[in-house]
């Protein structure tokens, strides 16, 4: 089994994509709370929250689109929550996050719970389908890997340069950055630094959710307990990668997503009789050795971790 023919294949590029998506999303919310200076360990909760939100939304007779709004409003919320805890009173950023996770996640499944409590098996949806771009789905291999995914994938990709044009070109941008390193700058321009810490961490979580939504709602179509796995965690991890920038985001979520498939395809053919949890593993360790190597001379919001006090110098 040569390793290398995967690379040639585009259903094995497809499936790295897709299984990018929420990652993605993920990543670049707790990019944009930590920007603000506030790390949010509640993103797995939230990404919880977020798979459990969009699916009932549909499930019980809504569309789509409006699912993918909820599940954001519910992320937001859970965002205004830690921003409460955090910001506003100043209190640990780790137990909060940490908090909010078992939070979230714990009434995920209790809502599931008391929404089907005799169920089995879990009821399916009718989830986003393939679109194919004309034309550009048309060109070979390029093509059907990045312009034959689902509407989300697509909405993830655009959030990439939404956000690098926000944060690096815009004053609310800029705010939002100079919040995380230096607060008392912001103070003295007359800006809340409250209310931009607070408002990133409703829309990094709102973007968090709607990467859980995506499981639900695009990757599968049905709800399962659990069925985040950690790729809140990895999304922390990816924003360390990252350097704190979008661009870099994008490449650690396909870096892991890559490794991940592959952990997959050589779990399948492979005749050697290992243990699955080596397999599972892998894209694990690749990536903690890409984010020692890449992540060393990360620059990280100086005042990240720090609750503001206003007055306090």
């Amino acid at each position: 089994m040569d390793i290398f023919n995967f690379l040639l294949e585009t259903g094995f590029w497809m499936a790295t994509i897709r299984m990018a998506t929420p990652l993605i999303f993920g990543t670049l919310g707790e990019l944009i709370c930590e920007r603000a200076g506030v790390l949010n360990l509640g993103i797995e909760g939230i990404m919880a929250a977020g798979c459990m939100a969009g699916w009932t939304w549909v499930y019980l007779g809504g569309d789509l689109w409006t699912g993918i709004m909820f599940a954001a409003f519910i992320g937001a919320l859970f965002g205004l929550l830690h921003s409460l805890f955090t910001v506003h009173l100043g209190l640990s950023q780790h137990v909060t996050g940490l908090g909010i996770t078992m939070l979230a996640s714990a009434l995920s499944s209790f809502i599931f719970r008391m929404l089907l409590p005799k169920a089995t098996t879990p009821p399916k949806i009718v989830p986003f389908q393939t679109l194919d771009i004309p034309v550009l789905s048309q060109i070979p291999f390029v093509g059907e890997i990045l312009f034959s995914q689902s509407a989300l994938t697509y909405l993830a990709f655009l959030a990439i340069i939404v956000v690098s044009y926000v944060l690096f070109r815009t004053p609310i941008g800029l705010a939002v950055r100079m919040t995380g390193e230096n607060p008392m700058a912001v103070e003295a321009q007359g800006l809340s630094v409250f209310s931009i810490r607070t408002g990133a961490v409703m829309v990094g979580s709102a973007f968090m959710a709607v990467g859980g939504a995506f499981l639900t709602m695009s990757a599968f179509d049905a709800y399962y307990i659990g069925m985040v796995n950690g790729r809140g965690w990895i999304c922390i991890a990816l924003v360390v990668f990252a350097s704190w920038k979008p661009g870099k985001a994008l490449l650690g979520c396909i870096l892991f997503a890559a490794f991940d498939a592959i952990q997959m395809r050589v779990q399948q053919q492979s005749g050697i009789a290992i243990p699955y949890q080596f397999y599972l593993m892998m894209p694990y360790v690749f990536s903690i050795i890409a984010l020692i190597i890449m992540s060393r001379r990360a620059a990280y919001p100086k005042a990240l971790l720090i609750p503001f006090r206003k007055g306090e110098r």
